[in-house]
Parts: structure tokens; C-alpha cells; sequence
């Protein structure tokens, strides 16, 4: 996997921490958190879209494919925050942190066996 730059992982790290007080305040019906959610949703995804892997193997291109479903899915819940009075956005959001833990678990393990080879 192509590695970011410190300026790039800064911008990730805070992509991700944004993403995380957003959604939890939307919960105590702050008004900017949507904001602050969809600010962190552009960072994390845009970083996490920047990393690319130039290998062969089939079964990371499709965990690669997956992480990338996550992180559109993680800017249609920051769309559904501003657009749906109710909470729907919440299930997209459950989605697409599922997927993103399965493939970087997978991707992982899968970087660790190529590097044996």
C-alpha cells in the first residue's frame, strides 16, 4: 500500500477524530455537528481514497474496493445528517464502519502474508 506523507496521516488522523465528535454530539442535538462530522467524513475519506495499492493480488484490490464502498458510505451519512430529520443517517454510518474494520483487518493480515512470500 502506497504510504501518506505526515502531512497526509495528519489530515487522516484528524479526518477520524472529527468524524467521531460529530456523530457523537449529534446525538446530544448539537447544531454544528453535522458540520463538524461532514469536515472530518472529506478529510478521512479523501486521505484514505490517496492511498492506492499497485500489487496483484486479487483478494486486496477487492478488500481495497470495499474500504473505498466505506468511505463513499461514510459521506452519504454526512449527507443524510443535513438532508433527514430523522436518524437514517446512522444506519450508513453502521455500514460503512463495519466495512472499513473487516477490510483494514483483512487488508493487514493480507499485506503480512504477501510480505512472506
Amino acid at each position: 500500500m502506497k504510504e501518506l506523507n505526515k502531512i497526509q496521516t495528519a489530515i487522516f488522523l484528524l479526518g477520524g477524530i472529527l468524524m467521531a465528535v460529530g456523530a457523537g454530539t449529534t446525538l446530544l442535538a448539537w447544531g454544528s455537528a453535522p458540520y463538524i462530522y461532514t469536515l472530518g467524513a472529506m478529510g478521512f475519506s479523501s486521505m484514505q481514497m490517496l492511498q492506492r495499492y499497485e500489487g496483484q493480488n486479487f483478494v486486496i484490490r477487492r478488500l481495497r474496493r470495499m474500504m473505498l464502498l466505506s468511505d463513499v458510505l461514510f459521506l452519504v451519512s454526512a449527507v443524510l445528517m443535513f438532508v433527514s430529520n430523522h436518524r437514517d443517517w446512522v444506519v450508513s454510518l453502521l455500514v460503512a464502519a463495519l466495512l472499513q474494520l473487516y477490510s483494514i483487518h483483512r487488508i493487514g493480515s493480507e499485506l503480512e502474508k504477501e510480505a512472506k512470500k
